[in-house]
């Protein structure tokens, strides 16, 4: 039976394939206020600014294209049962080959309705060719299709499945995430004591003991977490 690693991933693991991060100093919050476009309230406000801005991230998303470190973090899977937890709402993992990816912040290619988010008969998957909302366009129940992101102030569905895969890990990676973002930075607490925890990331974080860090960005990070693992 194969070894399980749960891999947390956050901004910083896609940083390499050239999408920016929300939260650094030149990032896209300091072009678009999160209360405009990444809330409810925003939505409510504005949905065909909240509508062309995600439109705009789905064009530069498939525009980039996984980096090492996510072909790096796919290739664990020879030797592991691995699950991905990743903050990002990007398709990078999937791209990279990674088979078993929890999105706990939503998913970029995909709109949903805005009367019930998680409602499975009206959440669509965009395509290359097709990843663009036409502001005002409805979903199944007759409500605007709306960006199938959890927005600040939502809950987080997926974060007890999370909980779980973190409880059963035994590796647990942590890959470009200051922890500083619940509730994502406290799967960490779900860990088992004495299970080994590496956490990737080129700036010192204070994460406790029993973490060993390599301070390099993801792909060379995940070039010597390999050496280890593989």
């Amino acid at each position: 039976m194969k070894k399980k690693i749960v891999v947390l991933t956050g901004a910083g693991m896609s940083v390499e394939s050239g999408l920016k991060t929300f939260r650094d100093a030149d990032g896209l919050w300091e072009e678009y206020p999160v209360q405009k476009v990444a809330t409810h309230e925003g939505w409510e406000a504005d949905p065909t600014l909240v509508t062309n801005f995600y439109n705009m991230l789905r064009k530069k998303c498939w525009g980039v294209k996984p980096n090492e470190g996510h072909k790096l973090v796919a290739q664990l899977e020879e030797k592991y049962d691995v699950t991905v937890v990743t903050q990002n709402v990007d398709n990078l993992h999937e791209m990279a080959g990674s088979t078993k990816v929890v999105h706990l912040h939503g998913e970029l290619m995909k709109v949903c309705s805005s009367r019930d988010v998680d409602d499975p008969r009206y959440i669509q998957t965009l395509t290359p060719d097709n990843c663009e909302i036409t502001p005002g366009t409805k979903a199944g129940d007759g409500s605007l299709l709306r960006p199938y992101i959890v927005f600040f102030g939502e809950a987080v569905p997926n974060i007890s499945i999370a909980a779980e895969e973190a409880q059963e890990a035994d590796i647990f990676i942590i890959i470009g995430t200051s922890l500083n973002v619940y509730p994502a930075a406290g799967l960490i607490h779900y860990v088992r004591p004495g299970v080994p925890v590496y956490l990737i990331d080129p700036n010192p974080i204070s994460a406790g003991s029993n973490v060993q860090q390599i301070q390099k960005g993801a792909t060379e990070g995940m070039k010597e977490l390999t050496k280890i693992l593989m």
